[in-house]
């Protein structure tokens, strides 16, 4: 999506993120040593973020990413403005790809931004709890995408994404468990991370990108 292709650094200090999940949990401390330097960055508004999440939920890449294409294509290869959105004729975007539940969600997105309830700079001063109130009270948007929010778009230090499957997973095999942890084993494990569990979130997907290759 060309709005969301400029990235740029997390607010908080990544190295001294890096160093306290390795100081504090030696099997972190491997997985750090393993994978290197803190390398998350993020990219677009939260408008845009929740939008392309949107786009992107329940779809193969390939699938989402020609629909996004198609969709983009309605305003001239750019984002629209929830304005522009809400003008939009479902029909069209029928036509983009897009199904009548999405549209649904697209158009409930687009009316809480429209109307000035939620703005790009509120959910930036939100803090994180609120944050996840306010965007999952949108159609379609759940506590997943709203943690994705917090940790690619709002750059928030210390979220841990209890329902992803990657870190699930990766905290499986690094912490030699019989099965997928449950969110409170998860947060368990990942309390000695505090404040900076969104850098230990980052290493266990990138541990699990190494040993999948």
């Amino acid at each position: 999506m060309p709005v969301l292709l400029r990235s740029r650094k997390p607010p908080y200090d990544a190295e001294k993120a890096r160093r306290h999940i390795a100081r504090r949990d030696p099997v972190m401390r491997g997985i750090v040593k393993a994978c290197g330097p803190y390398g998350l960055r993020l990219g677009g508004t939260p408008y845009q973020s929740l939008m392309r999440a949107l786009l992107y939920q329940q779809l193969a890449g390939a699938a989402a990413a020609a629909i996004e294409r198609r969709f983009l294509a309605l305003y001239g290869g750019r984002a629209p403005e929830p304005h522009e959105l809400l003008a939009t004729r479902p029909e069209d975007l029928r036509a983009a790809g897009l199904s009548r539940q999405k549209s649904s969600y697209l158009y409930s997105l687009a009316e809480h931004f429209a109307g000035g309830h939620l703005t790009n700079r509120r959910l930036t001063r939100l803090d994180d709890e609120r944050v996840i109130a306010e965007v999952t009270a949108i159609k379609g948007i759940g506590r997943w995408t709203a943690d994705m929010l917090l940790l690619f778009c709002l750059g928030r230090p210390d979220v841990l994404p209890v329902g992803d499957f990657g870190v699930r997973k990766s905290m499986m095999l690094a912490y030699g468990l019989q099965e997928l942890p449950d969110p409170k084993t998860m947060e368990r494990i990942g309390e000695p991370w505090r404040p900076y569990r969104s850098a230990a979130s980052w290493y266990l997907w990138r541990n699990l990108d190494m040993q999948t290759l």
